[in-house]
């Protein structure tokens, strides 16, 4: 099994994800350079990386062996790295001009890979005179406990070391066969809340009735099966094939009536206080830890730890 152990990996940016990021690499034995131009965000780091360091350690059952560096120096930061992670604001101009900076100071065998979440490949490329080098790399958050990241770039070369890379700190590659917005999870994840909003809306059931439903019910499902595999598992022992024979038609009837919603003051209203009234009084950091401890239980016994 391949290792990054004294690999350099370069992270760009050092907010939520690009700290869980260095706190991943770190974890399996990288030499991580951290890079960001606000030298308050570089003094905050130690302190993001904590907690995801202990979680790492509790999950995996042995502590960080590798180590980070922080730098205002875009040049410490990538100069010599196999991987430079991007986590800069999702700001196209901005991307454009911190990626035609690294070209000039990075190997030609360097991974230029971006954790953007709303630009596809497309958007990102037309800033490198050498586009190949650059592959879409979307973490879901946390991305130190998230096993997922979803790859798209244009060289198979190029991905096939960046797969390599991500396997050995313990994530789990999804290529995609061409760009789009929200890469495929993100996708996914829209359209279920779009028709959780929906539901609120329409006055079908509240905001803490919709979340009990999912996560007591597909919710489970989903988190060992995907939803073509659940539902080839629906079709009996003739399979997906008997399924959209048989009962392709009630779900397009089901299809048509999933709702588009509009987020009206009123309606972000409604959503607010439900997710608030869910929340029983505990705090953003509060529902982090629970959440947080929740995956990692999850993880140990899928055996992802």
């Amino acid at each position: 099994m391949s290792t990054v152990s004294q690999t350099q990996i370069g992270i760009l940016g050092a907010g939520l994800i690009g700290a869980a990021w260095a706190a991943l690499f770190k974890h399996h034995g990288a030499k991580v350079v951290v890079w960001d131009p606000s030298q308050d965000a570089l003094d905050a780091l130690d302190a993001r990386t904590e907690v995801p360091l202990a979680q790492l350690a509790e999950l995996t059952g042995h502590p960080a062996t590798g180590q980070i560096e922080a730098t205002q120096s875009l040049e410490e930061a990538v100069r010599g790295a196999a991987l430079v992670q991007e986590n800069a604001p999702e700001n196209i101009a901005l991307k454009h001009e911190l990626y035609a900076q690294v070209e000039e100071l990075v190997e030609s065998t360097t991974i230029l890979a971006s954790s953007a979440s709303g630009l596809t490949w497309s958007d990102l490329a037309p800033a490198l005179k050498d586009p190949t080098r650059l592959i879409t790399a979307h973490p879901f958050n946390p991305p130190h406990l998230i096993p997922l990241v979803e790859l798209y770039g244009p060289d198979p070369a190029t991905l096939d070391r960046a797969e390599e890379i991500y396997q050995a700190v313990g994530r789990k590659p999804v290529r995609l066969n061409k760009g789009a917005t929200g890469h495929i999870a993100n996708r996914l994840a829209s359209a279920l809340w779009r028709e959780a909003v929906h539901i609120v809306a329409e006055g079908i059931a509240d905001v803490e009735a919709v979340d009990a439903a999912l996560t007591n019910g597909p919710g489970l499902r989903w988190s060992v099966q995907g939803a073509h595999m659940s539902y080839h598992l629906g079709g009996g022992s003739g399979g997906l094939a008997d399924y959209l024979s048989h009962l392709g038609p009630s779900q397009e009837r089901r299809w048509s009536t999933l709702g588009t919603p509009s987020l009206t003051p009123e309606l972000c209203d409604t959503l607010v206080s439900g997710v608030l009234k869910e929340a029983d009084g505990k705090s953003i950091a509060e529902l982090e830890e629970i959440r947080d401890a929740a995956l990692i239980a999850t993880l140990k016994l899928r055996g992802n730890g």
